[in-house]
């Protein structure tokens, strides 16, 4: 389980021990007993956030404006679906995810 320094605190580390996760959990800088925290792990919790805030961006999820939850996830996994293509269109140099604006004047070159 990957918090914030916000949740370090003892009852909510033995809460998480109950049901069977590790905290992984900064030690807040008052604390004189320093846990077990692991840096790599927390470094994907920012990745975790980073989508989340991506996320946010489309309107519609920000506001929930489906009412029923099949809606709502559907659009969640539309937004989802749409940053990804977008990540890979950036990385991507074989041209295959070029709009059609490009694709056409790449069929006339090579025509």
């Amino acid at each position: 389980m990957l918090a914030d320094k916000a949740y370090d605190a003892d009852r909510i580390r033995a809460l998480i021990e109950e049901q069977g996760a590790t905290p992984n959990i900064p030690a807040k800088s008052n604390r004189k007993w320093k846990p077990c925290f692991s840096k790599r792990l927390y470094r994907e919790r920012n990745l975790i956030e980073r989508f989340f805030s991506k996320l946010k961006h489309f309107r519609r999820v920000a506001t929930r404006y489906d009412k029923l939850a099949d809606n709502f996830l559907a659009m969640v996994q539309l937004a989802s679906m749409r940053l990804w293509l977008r990540a890979y269109e950036s990385s991507c140099n074989c041209g295959c995810f070029l709009g059609p604006r490009w694709r056409r004047t790449l069929l006339v070159v090579e025509s």
